[in-house]
């Protein structure tokens, strides 16, 4: 009998469906088509893995962790570079039916004991150079991991429990596929992000395995990947934009290869793009201008590049052209978030004529820009106007995140009305739905009654040839409510603040209200690991950067 709602019994597949969307099982496809392919390549090491290597280490680490205690539903946190060990993590928790949680390796004491408290994981993977940061973490945290496991300690290394090294906590354990008595299903959490923070503490984010593979499928078809590209993203895979665009997820999915390096740095990066053939590579703005500027100088072989994705931050025309002239002509750029991935995207066909811009609507994604309500959420329906003037927030519907915060349903009803995921973004759009990004919902700056926003004044200040970077934050004041203040990054130490406040003001891009009050110069700022400005930190530092800020 089938359910009067359908024409048809759907029992069957809706089994089929919950049983089987599941990553781990692309994976594993993958394995059982290309064994003998090369799945993973740690440059560090120049250490080679083919698909059935790989399967081979993940089982291994999955035996060991359910022969440590692990079992349904436990979580894995890890603190690693990219290595080959965080790839065998995210797969060997699935295997097991145990929920991956990756986080970024910069985070302080407080901020690792934070998320003990909050995901309470069996197992803690560290890199061997974050050691301090777990002892520091421990004596925190109300919560204890089972052990926390060291990553590429030295040999010679003599750790007290709760401290293994990887290789104590893998041996003698076997290579055959682990034995389950529950299964994940295609709803089941299998990876738990904690965000980048710019807003504050890190939130845990929520995604199941159908959002895993919609992910994966969305990236694999944005960007036309097949399962002969080499990738490498050069940003850190503990974020969304790590893990998801050309980390592990979407080239494991169709047998694809990835690089692994632990830091960026320029000149490796060359050489690695050279040696092992990249083809896709993908990073922030930032990471590319010093790629470029050691290309100068090398004049490396990068033929093999067809595909460049920018994120992070707007790509600007000048950079845009020069990706072009040495790269490739196939350059994207791509903004999301944590929680709902690659959701507007600028295209070949788009760029570079749309460069700054941030692009329309991903495939499979509505992007909406609503207007924007003092004390509640606007509808999903309250558009502001398209033309390219009118301020609002950007608002997506996606399948490719869950619409859930781990322990936290406070910042859920923050940031989620029915269907539609709202981001904090303030933007405006065009007729044609391409968006363009002004600030984030907290950092705008109120002046006289006026809304200021930051993203313009940076960009203006950004085009002097002697800064490096900058950012805006508005300071308390009693006259006017806010005022404006940079903080900047010199690119040249003959830079003064007579000089640039003259070029600031002459100006006629920049309203009067919208010049800064005080320059504030600082070797650099401080970003997110997708590098967008954290500017509630440098609003923290205000007090001891302004003695008096007030007319």
């Amino acid at each position: 009998m089938h359910n009067n709602r359908y024409t048809y019994d759907i029992s069957k597949f809706k089994n089929l469906f919950e049983r089987n969307f599941i990553y781990i099982k692309a994976f594993e496809r993958s394995v059982f088509k290309y064994p003998e392919k090369i799945a993973l390549i740690d440059a560090n090491k120049d250490i080679y893995y083919t698909y059935r290597e790989l399967n081979n280490e993940v089982n291994k680490l999955a035996n060991a962790m359910k022969r440590w205690g692990a079992s349904f539903n436990d979580v894995i946190v890890y603190m690693l570079m990219n290595c080959p060990e965080f790839a065998f993590i995210y797969l060997a928790a699935q295997k097991i039916s145990c929920v991956n949680s990756p986080i970024n390796f910069r985070f302080s004491p407080g901020e690792l004991a934070y998320v003990l408290n909050d995901s309470k994981p069996i197992f803690l993977f560290i890199d061997y150079t974050l050691k301090d940061t777990a002892y520091k973490a421990l004596s925190e945290s109300a919560y204890k991991p089972k052990l926390i496991v060291v990553v590429d300690c030295k040999k010679d290394e003599k750790l007290e429990r709760p401290f293994i090294s990887y290789e104590e906590f893998v041996d003698g354990a076997s290579i055959e596929e682990p034995k389950n008595q529950r299964q994940f299903d295609a709803y089941s959490e299998v990876t738990r992000l904690y965000t980048s923070g710019t807003t504050g503490m890190p939130k845990g984010v929520i995604f199941n395995n159908i959002n895993e593979v919609l992910s994966a499928q969305s990236v694999i078809m944005c960007l036309k990947n097949n399962f002969n590209d080499v990738h490498l993203n050069i940003s850190p895979w503990f974020h969304r934009g790590g893990l998801y665009l050309s980390g592990p997820i979407p080239p494991f999915y169709i047998g694809a290869t990835i690089v692994s390096m632990k830091y960026f740095h320029p000149r490796s990066t060359l050489d690695y793009i050279e040696k092992y053939r990249v083809t896709q590579i993908v990073a922030v703005p930032s990471m590319y201008v010093a790629l470029l500027n050691e290309q100068k100088k090398l004049k490396k072989d990068v033929s093999s590049v067809n595909v460049i994705l920018t994120m992070g931050a707007p790509l600007e025309r000048d950079l845009c052209l020069e990706l072009i002239d040495v790269f490739t002509n196939k350059i994207y750029n791509a903004c999301g978030t944590t929680e709902t991935l690659l959701n507007e995207l600028l295209t070949p066909e788009d760029l570079p004529a749309r460069a700054g811009q941030t692009g329309r609507a991903a495939m499979d994604d509505d992007v909406r820009v609503v207007k924007v309500c003092k004390d509640k959420l606007a509808d999903p329906d309250e558009l502001v106007a398209k033309d390219s003037k009118e301020v609002g927030e950007i608002v997506v519907n996606t399948l490719k995140g869950s619409l859930c915060y781990f322990n936290n349903e406070e910042e859920e009803r923050k940031r989620v009305k029915g269907d539609w995921f709202y981001t904090g973004d303030l933007a405006v759009w065009d007729k044609d739905g391409y968006i363009t990004i002004k600030s984030r919902k907290d950092d705008m700056i109120i002046v006289g009654g006026n809304n200021i926003y930051p993203a313009h004044i940076e960009e203006i200040i950004n085009r002097h040839p002697l800064v490096e970077d900058v950012a805006i934050v508005g300071a308390p004041d009693k006259k006017r409510g806010q005022i404006i203040v940079a903080y900047v990054v010199k690119k040249d130490d003959s830079l003064d603040e007579k000089e640039l406040r003259l070029y600031v003001n002459s100006s006629t891009l920049l309203s009067p209200q919208e010049r800064p009050r005080y320059y504030i110069f600082v070797k650099e700022l401080p970003r997110t690991a997708t590098g967008k400005k954290q500017h509630y930190k440098l609003r923290a530092a205000l007090k001891n950067d302004l003695k008096d800020i007030s007319d």
